[in-house]
Parts: structure tokens; C-alpha cells; sequence
């Protein structure tokens, strides 16, 4: 809410799907202190399966610029979401993914992947760079430190570890950059000496961490 705040009389542009768009001011009253900002909050919504111009092309190099196109996941919405708002949300809006095009390069970023059909190992196999779901290592890691909780893939979350989980998908061999983000204080690789954090990196994956900068 500080952060909030602190933007509250600044410009701020949002770039969401309408169903986010109506969660965030619909059902959230930390973000009613946006409906007081002066100039106004400027919504821009994200259009699946869509190329949208952040960046426009140049008139001299229609290569150039920086587009984005949101993409479905196939997820859910997450419980805080009343379920009369929900039944009336477009049920491919729940989780997306974002690909980012400039000339020739692409980057897939899905902090929340749920790994529910296979178009997203596509996605993955068609970009230069991906960031991906690296919440939990297992999926009854919640449940294992505190009974109750729900799991990896109750959350909207695909495990590292385990049958089908995202260490095991059948990546074919190709030029992209695997990097785990969004990752739980429970995960293991957390811990450089791990064994878990040995198995990623030996699997051709890396390991976000604070201030790391990626070039494609």
C-alpha cells in the first residue's frame, strides 16, 4: 500500500487483461487510492494471442521497437477472487504468460506456470530467453512443514520435481535460456550447495537471484 501511495500523484500506466483490470479495482480497496491519482491511471489492456506495440517500429526499420503478446495458461483464478466476480471473468485470463519480440529475439516470462497442456513447451522451445515457475521444488512442499497446506499444483504451480514436474517436461534441444524465477523460501536450490540446486544447474537451467541482468 506505501508504494501506493507513493505513486498515488504520479503518472502510472497498467498494462493488464480485463480480468485482472477488474479484480485489482473491483475487489482490492488498496488500489482505490489509483481512482484519486491526478492525471489519472491509464489502463491499457492486454489482448490474448495478440501482438501490442510497447515500443513502435521506427518508420525507417519496421524490425525495431519492443512488442508484447500475452498469452493463456490455462490456469485458474486464485481463491481471494469471490466466486460471483469469477463467474464472470474469461477463464483463459487467469494465468498468462508474456512474450517479448524485438527484431529478431523473443522472451517467454511466466513466473506462474501451471503446466497444463503442452503449448507452453513450445513457447519455451520457440525463445531466445525463458523465465519460468521456479516456486517450489516438490509438490507437497508446503504440506511436508505445515499439515493442510495445499500443494505446488493446488496453487497453480508446476513442481521442479516429481512425475511431470518441470525438470522432467520434454524440452526438445534448442538455443533457449532456462531461468527460474519466483522462487519460495521453502525451494531448496535456494541453497547453492544443495543437491536440488546441483540438479538444476546440471540440467542446463539457471537460478534467478537479486540484481541479475540478462542479455539476448
Amino acid at each position: 500500500m506505501g508504494l501506493l501511495h507513493l505513486r498515488e500523484f504520479q503518472p502510472l500506466q497498467i498494462f493488464s487483461t480485463i480480468a485482472v483490470r477488474r479484480i485489482l479495482t473491483e475487489e482490492n480497496s488498496l488500489f482505490r487510492v489509483l481512482a484519486r491519482s491526478n492525471p489519472p491511471v491509464k489502463w491499457e489492456t492486454l489482448p490474448l494471442d495478440r501482438l501490442m506495440p510497447l515500443i513502435p517500429a521506427s518508420p525507417t526499420d519496421k524490425k525495431s521497437g519492443l512488442f508484447c503478446k500475452a498469452v493463456s495458461l490455462n490456469g485458474s483464478f486464485p481463491d481471494y477472487v469471490s466466486e460471483s466476480l469469477r463467474n464472470t471473468l474469461a477463464p483463459e485470463e487467469a494465468v498468462i504468460g508474456l512474450i517479448f519480440a524485438s527484431k529478431e529475439k523473443k522472451f517467454f516470462y511466466a513466473p506462474n506456470l501451471p503446466g497444463m497442456g503442452d503449448h507452453w513447451l513450445r513457447l519455451v522451445e520457440e525463445s531466445d530467453l525463458a523465465i519460468l515457475d521456479g516456486t517450489f521444488w516438490k509438490d507437497d512442499e508446503l504440506h511436508s512443514i505445515q499439515r493442510g497446506s495445499k500443494s505446488a499444483r493446488q496453487m497453480g504451480h508446476l513442481p521442479l520435481w516429481g512425475d511431470r514436474g518441470l525438470l522432467r517436461q520434454p524440452f526438445r534441444p534448442s538455443k533457449t535460456r532456462r531461468v527460474l524465477i519466483h522462487i519460495n523460501n521453502t525451494n531448496p536450490i535456494l541453497n547453492d550447495e544443495s543437491p536440488e540446486s546441483r540438479i538444476v544447474r546440471e540440467a542446463g537451467w539457471e537460478i534467478a537471484y537479486d540484481g541479475m541482468e540478462l542479455a539476448i
